[in-house]
């Protein structure tokens, strides 16, 4: 964390400013479903929620692919922000089953969404990693065996989550030590995050920018309005290639690393 305060600070960036930026602003008023406990301790509860609300999903691959998409919100909308919250203050609260709840779509298109409660005490770097790093390997088989989400696409999106505070300044700070830094923080947790995106520096219209690219895909393209995320690795040498090459329309601003 130390090396990261320093490279933005030698991007003339102020950490207090870019991260708080970054972290969104909290939500208490939306209505709650069922909670990521109940989830892990009923699979098939999550399940039937996903069918109940997109009936489409009751064939077996774009079920998966619901599955696979709640599980990446659950890590951007329950870990990330806990991850950046411990880069701007040095504490942070532990990602707690009991108050992340599954929560009903905004409208008709839009895809049900995790929101977490966090309470009581918070924690500093080294017990969060630790205690993060169980509470992701526990959950783990259950994603895996019971909803049948790809290691891939679980750790990927896990990935992105823990190193939300450098998707934070993607294009901001300098690429190869942000690529590197981000990296070596994933690697102090003890589970396979690390194994499942790259983070590359390219070059898009002129502008230096960190991309990390996952090694495992969500598969949210399979689902109606789904498309391709930010960090697809599906096509990734074609669109590493394409960002070597200044072309009319495409820049920096339509890659957002961590969605």
């Amino acid at each position: 964390m130390a090396g990261y305060d320093r490279l933005l600070r030698a991007s003339n960036l102020d950490p207090l400013t870019v991260l708080s930026a970054a972290v969104p602003a909290n939500e208490t008023d939306r209505p709650v479903r069922l909670s990521l406990a109940e989830a892990l301790a009923e699979p098939d509860r999550l399940r039937q929620r996903l069918v109940q609300e997109y009936p489409h999903t009751t064939e077996p691959r774009l079920q998966r692919a619901g599955l696979s998409v709640l599980h990446q919100d659950l890590a951007l909308s329950a870990i990330a922000p806990l991850t950046l919250r411990l880069f701007r203050d040095g504490c942070t609260h532990l990602p707690d089953p009991s108050r992340i709840f599954l929560t009903p779509p905004s409208n008709a298109n839009a895809p049900s969404r995790w929101l977490h409660l966090p309470a009581g005490n918070t924690v500093g770097v080294d017990e969060f990693v630790a205690e993060t790093t169980g509470l992701l390997n526990s959950w783990y088989p259950v994603f895996r065996k019971s909803l049948g989400v790809s290691p891939g696409a679980y750790w990927s999106s896990v990935a992105l989550a823990l190193a939300a505070p450098f998707s934070a300044v993607w294009n901001l700070a300098e690429p190869p030590s942000v690529c590197t830094l981000a990296q070596a923080w994933l690697e102090q947790f003890d589970c396979d995050s690390h194994r499942y995106v790259d983070w590359i520096p390219a070059t898009f219209n002129g502008q230096q920018c960190a991309i990390p690219q996952r090694r495992g895909c969500c598969l949210k393209y399979l689902l109606p309005e789904g498309g391709y995320c930010g960090t697809c690795g599906i096509y990734r040498k074609a669109r590493m290639n394409a960002a070597c090459r200044p072309s009319r329309g495409q820049g920096p601003e339509q890659w957002q690393p961590g969605q």
